[in-house]
């Protein structure tokens, strides 16, 4: 069976960070901002920015600094990234959220604390300031490039807590976590889940492991659904 090649989406850059944009053909309802986790880059998250188009949205994929095609290493300065990508997108959609895996996760919800504009967090095995520290110190950060001195002392004094507390209740709140995340324990996201205050949604997947939830297509269409009904009920005031 042959199926139809995907529109490819537009490739551009701002400020030295690679993003890809994918719009759909009618005016979009509203835009996703997509945040791949550590040592990723936004290809990986190609899927769900089609299933984001596919149900009328649009959805803006960027290599954070220190990974794929973007400048520069990662720092304290990433949380602004995130927010110029919201701005971005803000120039093709009418209203934005944001989507991020692991640490993407982790920069997503400080992301949104600082914009009030938000409509909805997705946060998907998110990490906190005490996992990011602890991955400055494994080999895992040597798959990017990262300025370890300045990120120490920027995780040390984030709070990832108090981020998703300032949400509400503009900002609606989604985690989504695999039980069998071997990575980040899903109990992170039950306390995350507990500092917020609504409205929210806790989604603890059986099974899996740490990447299983991004490419799940049916928790995908979740997380795309949990975005329409937040951007309906900002629109209602």
């Amino acid at each position: 069976m042959e199926h139809p090649t995907p529109a490819p989406p537009a490739l551009g850059r701002l400020d030295g960070l690679a993003y890809a944009l994918f719009t759909p053909d009618e005016p979009a309802s509203a835009g996703i901002v997509v945040i791949h986790g550590a040592g990723s880059s936004k290809e990986s998250h190609f899927d769900f920015a089609r299933v984001a188009r596919a149900n009328g949205m649009a959805a803006l994929c960027f290599d954070a600094r220190g990974h794929g095609e973007s400048d520069g290493a990662f720092g304290p300065g990433v949380i602004d990234d995130v927010l110029a990508m919201c701005a971005l997108m803000r120039e093709h959609a009418p209203a934005v959220a944001i989507r991020g895996s692991s640490l993407g996760g982790f920069q997503a919800l400080h992301a949104g604390a600082r914009d009030p504009g938000v409509a909805a967090v997705v946060a998907l095995c998110p990490a906190t300031e005490d996992v990011l520290l602890r991955l400055m110190r494994s080999d895992e950060a040597e798959r990017f490039r990262i300025d370890r001195p300045a990120c120490e002392e920027w995780l040390r004094g984030s709070d990832v807590f108090g981020a998703v507390a300032r949400l509400s209740p503009r900002t609606a709140l989604l985690l989504m976590h695999a039980q069998g995340d071997e990575r980040i324990p899903y109990t992170v996201s039950e306390e995350l889940h507990a500092a917020a205050g609504e409205p929210k949604r806790l989604l603890v997947i059986p099974g899996g492991h740490h990447r299983s939830i991004q490419h799940d297509l049916e928790l995908q269409n979740v997380a795309v659904g949990f975005v329409r009904r937040a951007v309906e009920r900002a629109a209602r005031g």
